[in-house]
């Protein structure tokens, strides 16, 4: 069961990556406000027939819920607006390999200290090499496009 969640979270990120690039190339045509908008509006609406038709009943709701829990929606809106901005200028690799940086950075802080709620798993050496790794990956991928941008394009 593990390996079919793994897959299912790899393919998550992948769509997620996919929308990022579309939606940075759409806001450097029409706005990043208006393509975060869009995806906001479509997943709202795509949100709302879903939990409407078939989403359980729960013992705490959006009213009732603790308040630090609500602060989660403003990150995903500074996420799309920080990518839809970014994607365009650093490119989908760079960009991704930024956000998965800042994501493994985060998640190491809150699994380390069991913030908002987690189970606490310490910082140890494996993590420490996990993220030493993705920051020399950052760099190489961005001084690839920055090499790729000083070199004359082939048509």
């Amino acid at each position: 069961m593990i390996y079919l969640m793994l897959f299912i979270v790899m393919f998550g990120g992948a769509v997620l990556c996919a929308q990022s690039s579309i939606n940075g190339r759409l806001g450097s045509e029409v706005g990043v406000l208006e393509s975060a908008w869009l995806t906001f509006v479509m997943g709202s609406m795509v949100s709302f027939l879903i939990g409407f038709f078939w989403e359980p009943h729960y013992s705490l709701n959006l009213f009732t819920a603790p308040r630090w829990q609500l602060t989660g929606a403003f990150f995903g809106v500074t996420y799309m607006l920080v990518v839809v901005f970014a994607m365009p200028r650093l490119g989908a690799a760079a960009t991704t390999v930024a956000v998965i940086s800042g994501q493994l950075l985060m998640s190491v802080f809150i699994d380390n200290f069991g913030w908002f709620n987690n189970s606490v798993i310490p910082l140890d050496g494996s993590r420490i090499a996990a993220l030493m790794l993705l920051a020399i990956a950052l760099f190489f991928i961005y001084k690839s496009n920055v090499t790729a941008k000083t070199q004359p394009e082939l048509h």
